[in-house]
């Protein structure tokens, strides 16, 4: 067995260590989500978490992990009879982004009703893990279906399988800890409220703390168990600090003035729900315990806070994380006082915004009127413009779905529709190569007509390899969605540009809960540049939108030869994923000989290859050429305009996509 790096010969990551240890001391606080980039010892500071914990009393022979002392009464291996166990290490079970639901919840033991005609169930990794650590490294890349299955569990303190003529329910309550580099993508919403807190890690900057980093990775490198042995006394230390705060621990007294300012908290920084009031609370009685008291101060509340609330005060993907740490103090400092105390309700409260300037709200009501210096539509600003400075994108709406029509294989998502190894099953075939989800019914119903030619005697059944069968399954796909946006001259209105932004941020925001990855080409002057190739993190994609200037001509060929080129390459990196290409644009080409009809040969390479594609038409004022709708059809796509594109103003959209796919 490999000698884990000590937990206590991390260097620096406080915040994580902290939090770690307050889920040792406190399971019920809800678990950690460790956000950082790569090489910050996330992983390794999880693993080594395993080694402090105390021992746990468990059933002798039951895979279930029973306390002896009051064991399940529902447990499949049971019933069991109350009385000594045996003590076991605490475990720590790694669940692999690609595991399958079998691997995860259990399922039938197929060996054993194969061969013995019985219905057995075989445990998963919840049962492993029920009563220790379930620890997800890349979190953020668990497939959705387990994500589902995972957020059960969580709520339910149980797991429940039913499937396969298996009806089982077993206790799983286990500390989840998952680590993920936000550059790969975000989590879901669901299941980042079920981490009771969350640290943001990063290497430190410092150069003497950077040396001590690597001399003691490279010493335990060297020999892991002579570098663990010279690590025991603080290891041994930290584990008995453990062991004397779960105990203080159910005599920390939590006051009604603490309760306040955990109210008056998770109020002033609008968080959902009550689950945010509640970590917080059980938070601040770990850190009083882990602190040797018997009393929750403000100081607790206040640590509590950072650890609890960053995750869950933001609204969508690309909110930067994290707290205003002035506005923490002050709500904490109004609430301060004892319990009978009456806040001024006219003092300037907390939930008043927290001394933050409003966002910048643009033209108000009907002013729809673009200023002289502005150049709406390229009139009073001719094409060749020089660059214009950023604008703000206006706020994003809710889109509706933009799928890619037919059935593909890509990585599960949730746009289009797929054939994938996991979702609802929709019938059996022979299996191609190796089998990798047995169809029972299926194999069963091919191997029944020949048991008596085979000889069979016994209550197992014979089964031969042809008889085997693979379960087909339907699911969703996630799509490479390509944004080409136009960021010429004719764009630059500065209120424009702002509705532009403001669809391409919603689309973006869509692509995001629809795991999808993302690309940013833009073209403007002369040339085209790949703004951003395709990736996972949305929130990169939002903030070089963000940045974008524009002005100059329209090289809309230049735009879309750029686009066809990174899908080129991105088909050879990932052929199963199949592109979505979003072009935002008036449908106007200028610049060099024959602009539009270089654009629309351009357009028809999409079209020969079947990629799917909308035009989002950005025309506007009374006069409208429709430049957009025939840049559209050349591209063998739909045209919408940004009205249009909003969720309750898209209804036919993708139907229109669908038939024009299939008509072509």
């Amino acid at each position: 067995m490999t000698t884990p790096f000590p937990f206590t010969a991390v260097v620096g990551q406080d915040d994580l260590r902290l939090a770690l240890l307050l889920n040792a001391v406190s399971p019920a606080v809800g678990g950690v989500l460790v956000r950082g980039e790569k090489g910050t010892a996330k992983s390794t500071a999880v693993r080594a978490l395993s080694a402090l914990l105390p021992e746990v009393a468990v059933v002798p022979g039951c895979r279930f992990s029973c306390d002896p002392a009051s064991p399940d009464p529902a447990c499949p291996d049971g019933p069991h009879e109350p009385g000594n166990g045996t003590a076991r290490p605490s475990r720590m079970v790694e669940l692999p982004v690609g595991a399958s639901e079998d691997r995860l919840v259990g399922a039938l033991d197929i060996e054993r009703a194969l061969a013995e005609g019985v219905k057995a169930f075989e445990p998963g990794l919840l049962a492993d893990a029920h009563r220790g650590i379930l620890y997800v490294d890349e979190v953020n890349l668990l497939h959705d279906h387990l994500v589902d299955l995972l957020l059960d569990a969580a709520a339910m303190g149980a797991s429940y399988v039913e499937r396969e003529g298996v009806s089982v329910r077993h206790a799983a309550r286990f500390l989840l800890v998952g680590t993920m580099n936000p550059e790969e993508g975000e989590l879901r919403p669901q299941l980042l409220d079920r981490f009771g807190l969350t640290v943001e890690v990063a290497a430190s900057r410092e150069p003497d703390q950077r040396v001590e980093v690597v001399r003691r990775r490279l010493a335990y490198d060297d020999d892991p168990a002579g570098f663990a042995a010279r690590w025991a006394d603080e290891e041994a230390a930290v584990r008995q600090r453990i062991v004397a705060a779960r105990e203080l621990l159910p005599q920390v007294r939590l006051g009604d003035g603490a309760l306040r300012q955990i109210a008056a908290t998770c109020a002033a920084f609008e968080v959902d729900g009550m689950r945010a009031d509640l970590v917080m609370a059980r938070t601040a009685t770990a850190l009083a315990a882990w602190a040797g008291r018997t009393d929750v101060l403000a100081e607790d509340v206040r640590q509590a806070a950072l650890l609890a609330l960053p995750h869950r005060r933001r609204r969508n993907p690309f909110d930067a994380p994290g707290l205003d740490e002035d506005k923490l103090d002050q709500t904490l400092e109004e609430f301060s006082g004892s319990e009978d105390d009456d806040p001024d309700p006219d003092g300037g409260g907390p939930g008043g915004g927290g001394g933050q300037p409003a966002p910048d709200q643009g033209p108000q009501g009907g002013d729809t009127g673009a200023r002289p210096e502005e150049g709406e539509g390229g009139q009073s600003q001719p094409s060749g413009a020089g660059e214009q400075s950023a604008v703000r994108a206006a706020e994003p709406f809710r889109t509706k779905v933009l799928s890619v029509p037919g059935i593909g294989e890509g990585a599960a998502g949730r746009r289009s529709r797929a054939r994938t190894e996991h979702g609802r099953t929709t019938g059996a075939r022979r299996p191609r190569g190796a089998l990798t989800k047995l169809h029972l019914a299926a194999t069963v119903q091919a191997a029944a007509p020949h048991q008596r030619a085979r000889g069979r005697s016994g209550p197992g059944l014979v089964v031969r390899r042809d008889d085997l069968r693979q379960a087909t399954r339907e699911g969703r796909e996630g799509n490479l969605v390509l944004f080409v946006v136009d960021a010429s001259g004719s764009m630059a209105a500065r209120q424009r540009m702002s509705a532009v932004k403001g669809a391409v941020l919603s689309l973006l925001l869509d692509a995001y809960q629809r795991r999808d990855k993302v690309g940013l080409v833009t073209f403007r002057g002369a040339a085209a540049e790949v703004a951003l190739p395709p990736t996972s993190s949305v929130d990169a994609a939002a903030a070089r939108l963000e940045s974008l200037p524009t002005g100059g001509r329209t090289p809309l060929a230049a735009g879309l030869l750029r686009a066809h080129e990174v899908l080129r390459v991105e088909r050879l990196r990932d052929p199963a994923r199949r592109p979505l290409v979003v072009v935002v644009t008036d449908g106007r080409a200028t610049g060099g000989p024959e602009p539009v009809a270089l654009a629309g040969r351009a357009a028809r390479l999409f079209a020969a290859e079947g990629v799917a594609s909308v035009v989002v038409d950005c025309e506007s004022g009374p006069v409208r050429l429709g430049l957009a709708g025939q840049l559209a059809g050349e591209l063998g796509g739909t045209a919408v305009t940004l009205d249009e594109l909003r969720a309750d103003s898209i209804a036919g959209l993708v139907r229109d996509v669908t038939s024009t796919r299939r008509a072509a």
